[in-house]
This record gives C-alpha cells, structure tokens and sequence, in this order.
C-alpha cells in the first residue's frame, strides 16, 4: 500500500528534477532602467542572480579624452539622472583641485542646497517606485506631489526641470533670487511633516512590514566587502558619510544627523533613506538661511587665455566660462574626488599631461557598486523578493553603463 509519504517523496522528485532560468529584463518595470537579470529557480528559490550591463553603455570615460574640461561637464548629468547637479559637482571639485582654484563661500552654499534638493528629488524617486512595485500606490502620487513642487522651484533657478547644468568651475551659474530663496526655504520647512505621512503610510502597515522586514539582510562585513557605501552601507550598521568624515563645500558647517540601521534589511534601508530626506530638508533650509555674502564665481583666470589687449569689459564672467571651453590646461598630475551622492561614494579620478582634454578619466559609479549585492541578496529568497531587493538598493543605470 502506497503511503502519504511515499507520495510526497515522489512529488518532490517530480517537481524539482530541473532547474528554469528565468530572464528578468531589460525590458522590465522593476529593474529600474534597462537592466537584465539572468535568474536560475528551483521552484519559486532563486539559486541563481546574475545581473547582464551593457545595454546602456556610451563610453563617457573614453569621451573625457577627446573633450575640453568644460565640454565634458554637461555629461555629468546623464550620468545619475535623477540627481544630475551632484555629478556636476563632484567633476567640478576634482577638476579645481587639480587646478587649485578656490571656490567663494556663497558658491559652495548654493553648491549644498542644490546637492541636498537632487538628494531629496532622488529619494522621493526611489520611495515611490520602490512602494508602488510593492503594490503601494498612494506613496507614489504623494511623493511626486512634493517632487514636482520642488522641480518648479528647480526650474525656475536654473531654466531646466532636470540636467540643468548650473555647476560651472569655480562656483555655479547664477545666485539664487531672494525671492526664490524665500519660497524654497518654505518648501523645505514643510518638508519634514510631509516625510511623517510617507511613513505612517508604510512603516506601520503589516504588509509591507512583512515584505520588508528581515528580508535580505547585509552585514556590516558583507557591505564592505562588496563595496557598498551610502544608505546601503549605513542601514547595515556602518555610519560612513563623506559629508561628516572627508567635508567638502562646507558641508561641516551644517548641523544634520547621520541615519544608521541595525539589521540591514530592505525595512532598515527604507527607513534610512526616508531619514535622509528630512536631513536633506534642514541642511537646504540652514544654507539658504545663512546664505553668506559675496560672489558665486570665482575670479581665477591662470587657466584661460585673456584677450590679446587683456582688457576686460562688464562680460568678464561670459567671456571667461567661453574661454575655459578650449583654453584651460591643468597642470601634470592626477586628482580623485568623492561626494556622498544619493547611491554612495561617487568619485571622479583625473589624470592630466598639460592638455585641454583629461589624458584619463575615470568615475566611481555607486550605482555599479550596489549592483554587486544583487546576487548575494537573492540567491535562497523567493522570486517575489527580488524586486522588493532591487528597489531596496537603489541604482540607476545611467551610472553602471558609463
């Protein structure tokens, strides 16, 4: 007589005598831009993640040798799309460290509270998709809400709701209107209260409580290892912050907090990222607050050649961001420069021999990095937890396919 656990037994062997791979992308919603993920099952197990680059890829490194400093700016931005003024800066400060030139007090505040409203416009990114492909739907029309607010505010500084090239060398394009100051401070004021409905949304909701809590744990070491730095690194225990411990554009002059996890789940890095937000708010209403006084460009001009009459006019700024594009030459060496991004560490390594275009060029994509911790997350956890993984990281391919 055949037994209940005969029949088990042979049910198993029935439906666990071959292995299915499972093509995730690059045409998929949840794998945030074109990304292909070679899944292998077992079942509903993921035993196997390999993520497949390529599919965006420009060569912007390659391009930096063939390009005047300046021109090469302006693909900066395609880099982290969402947050393309921070790659500005980042290149910006390399390029006046190799050059040694001083950036104005006032620049390098407008330089923090754009930095801190691409951090906000990318969070609110992330919050959204990453609830929404959860199957939380009203976060994601909340947090638009506020992001196309902010986008208005964007817009009307710097001419372009995004890639809006405002960095320039030596300090940005324009001051911020007094008025336009005012209303952006209102804005970020009232940004606070707005990250508390988010997270009375989510954070007290028992499914997506369920969905993310324990869910694909990271270690302090396993995120080392990997690489891994900015909200990934922090939410598993590791406080590093390049804003607090290597301060760039005055950054040390602000007062905001560091969020760190304690398990390193998907829960703690979406409730560092949503702390992020409000710290993000009060850095850009503390710099806009004690805006100091003085111009937003400096006054260098070793790297440009002046006029054969060396007589400048009221034009003076115009003509010397024109006389940068094919005029400046940095001095012999090589610089690396990192900014706490949105992703992480975003670092920016030149090497110049004397000419106008850098001899080498190379980023230090987060966004690369974090994809390197999709295998180890998915691998034994089932299928339906790889996108709450993939949204937990947090990349954009505009950074892994330089």
């Amino acid at each position: 007589m055949t037994t209940q656990a005969t029949l088990s037994e042979a049910a198993d062997r029935d439906l666990h005598t071959e292995l299915m791979t499972l093509n995730m992308g690059p045409q998929h919603p949840s794998t945030h831009g074109v990304l292909q993920i070679q899944l292998t099952l077992d079942g509903e197990t993921v035993v196997d993640a390999e993520p497949v680059l390529g599919y965006l890829h420009r060569g912007k490194e390659k391009h930096a040798e063939h390009m005047p400093y300046l021109q090469w700016l302006p693909m900066m931005d395609r880099l982290d799309y969402l947050a393309p003024l921070q790659s500005e800066i980042a290149y910006s400060l390399a390029v006046e460290k190799l050059c040694g030139i001083e950036v104005p007090a006032k620049a390098q505040a407008i330089r923090v509270v754009l930095a801190e409203c691409m951090r906000l416009t990318s969070h609110l990114v992330w919050f959204a998709c990453s609830a929404l492909e959860i199957g939380a739907v009203t976060p994601f029309f909340l947090a638009f809400r506020e992001r196309e607010d902010l986008f208005d505010l964007l817009d009307e500084l710097t001419g372009l709701r995004t890639n809006q090239e405002f960095i320039r060398f030596g300090g940005v394009k324009g001051e911020i209107p007094a008025d336009l100051a005012r209303r952006l401070k209102a804005w970020a004021d009232r940004f606070g209260p707005c990250v508390d409905e988010y997270e009375l949304l989510l954070s007290g909701n028992r499914i997506w409580y369920d969905r993310a809590r324990g869910i694909a744990v990271l270690t302090t070491e396993q995120a080392i290892q990997l690489g891994l730095t900015g909200p990934n690194l922090r939410a598993s225990g590791h406080p590093m912050d390049l804003r607090k411990d290597e301060p760039y554009s005055g950054y040390e002059q602000y007062d905001f907090d560091v969020a760190v996890g304690t398990v390193g789940d998907v829960y703690d890095r979406y409730l560092v990222r949503l702390e992020e937000m409000r710290q993000a708010a009060r850095i850009i209403s503390q710099a806009l607050e004690g805006m100091p006084e003085g111009e937003h460009m400096a006054r260098d001009y070793r790297y440009v050649l002046p006029p054969k009459d060396r007589v400048y006019s009221s034009m003076e700024e115009l003509i010397y961001q024109f006389k940068v594009v094919t005029d400046m030459r940095p001095p012999k060496g090589e610089v690396y420069q990192a900014i706490e991004a949105t992703k992480g560490e975003l670092g920016i390594y030149l090497v110049s021999e004397g000419g106008t275009s850098p001899y080498r060029a190379h980023i230090r994509a987060p966004s690369f990095v974090n994809m390197m911790a999709i295998k180890p997350l998915c691998v034994g956890r089932p299928i339906a937890d790889v996108v709450a993984v993939i949204g937990s990281i947090d990349f954009v391919m505009g950074e892994c396919d330089r």
